[in-house]
């Protein structure tokens, strides 16, 4: 009797090694385990006001905010809604919120009250912070001792994934260390972020691109963040010239307005060594027409999903020791991670240079509804057929799949 073959597997893995990962620890620890190397340094800029912080300056209101969220009655496992535009106050409550072991569903400021009512009623969010904290107000040894565990979720933001109204997605104290470590971790890190950089935080951080790949990754190798609360093209080339920003993450219609602004080159932006685009796909021709203007800069994309952790795949030419890149691409798959392309009929894995379904492997953070029975998790994204990741289509409800690991 013929024995049943099992179909091939073909995974892709990034020519990185693999590292160790501390995800045992809460988001803040982990963000803040290397402090004492540079405490003292810039760790938020108010680019409207100037008003710096230090990283010590940072941690000790942060504390004070958990104090403060424990007197208002906020207990552990407690959701809170950050509605707040970009500003230091946004960083002071999140990481608060993760010390007194309370979620952030974080909202967009421009949602209409019937939008933000709804998200509110259905994260069950017992506050809202939209202007003050009340750090002023708490004593931070009030804080209580708070025992998280890794799986506990710290995030709570709004995706609407490939279909339907938007969903909260819960990210967990582990799911975000790993993310983050995944992305600057390591001795060559997939993305080289240092002490000395200083890190454009325009793009909002209610999504998660700005929080996980600007905030945290900027918190956990001490650099400094300069915030800004929207995109005004004169306004960030002033601020980029006047602290020197080193990097720049943007999306592609900031990218595009670089591209077409006449007023880009009356600056000198030579400070910026990499600039980053993600949240949607961005096409060679617009990716040339910027590296022509920024020639000190390394120009690369990555892709995620909010469901994912969220950062699925990363441009290796980020790394300490960068890799040659296909321009226009979106990267290849992050380190302690697996990714494999299947056709989208089929389901069959699929070799390399062809057209298929993303399908990743990593750490569960989506719901049963959508990760299938072999855990796969469905994207709603189609890669073109070449060695990097190229997002060439969101078909909607064809969806690719994603399998997580811890």
């Amino acid at each position: 009797m013929e024995t049943k073959r099992e179909p091939e597997e073909f995974i892709f893995r990034s020519k990185l090694p693999d590292i160790y990962i501390p995800n045992h620890l809460p988001l803040h620890t982990y963000c803040f385990e290397n402090i004492s190397q540079f405490s003292s340094r810039p760790c938020v800029i108010n680019g409207a006001t100037g008003d710096i912080y230090s990283y010590a300056d940072v941690e000790l209101t942060a504390r004070k905010v958990a104090a403060g969220l424990d007197k208002l009655g906020i207990q552990q496992g407690d959701v809170i809604m950050l509605l707040l535009q970009n500003s230091p106050e946004f960083v002071f409550a999140f990481l608060g919120a993760s010390y007194r072991g309370a979620t952030s569903t974080t909202a967009n400021p421009f949602y209409t009250p019937a939008e933000i009512a709804k998200q509110a009623i259905a994260s069950k969010a017992k506050l809202i912070i939209t202007q003050s904290c009340y750090a002023e107000k708490a004593d931070e040894k009030d804080m209580p001792a708070v025992k998280i565990n890794p799986d506990d979720a710290v995030a709570l933001p709004y995706s609407s994934g490939t279909t339907g109204l938007p969903k909260g997605v819960m990210l967990t104290h582990k799911g975000l260390v790993t993310s983050v470590a995944q992305q600057v971790d390591g001795e060559n890190p997939n993305l080289y972020f240092h002490s000395e950089d200083v890190i454009l935080c325009v793009l909002p951080l209610f999504h998660i691109y700005s929080l996980n790949s600007v905030l945290l990754c900027a918190l956990r190798v001490g650099a400094a963040i300069l915030i800004m609360q929207k995109f005004e093209i004169n306004a960030l080339m002033e601020l980029v010239h006047k602290y020197k920003v080193t990097i720049a993450p943007f999306v592609p219609p900031i990218v595009l307005a670089i591209a077409k602004s006449p007023v880009v080159d009356k600056y000198d932006l030579s400070s910026i060594r990499t600039v980053m685009s993600g949240a949607a796909p961005m096409g060679k021709e617009l990716e040339d027409t910027v590296r022509a203007k920024l020639p000190n800069a390394k120009l690369g994309q990555g892709y995620g999903m909010t469901e994912a952790g969220p950062v699925l795949s990363m441009c290796l030419a980020f790394a300490k020791e960068p890799f040659e890149i296909k321009s226009g691409s979106c990267g290849t798959v992050v380190r302690n991670a697996e990714m494999k392309i299947v056709d989208p009929d089929t389901g069959a894995s699929l070799t390399r240079n062809q057209a298929g379904e993303i399908c990743y492997l990593n750490d569960p953070e989506a719901t049963e509804r959508t990760i299938d029975k072999e855990g796969w998790l469905h994207t709603g994204f189609q890669v073109a057929p070449c060695g990097a990741r190229s997002i060439v289509d969101s078909p909607i409800p064809t969806s690719p799949m994603l399998l997580l690991y811890p």
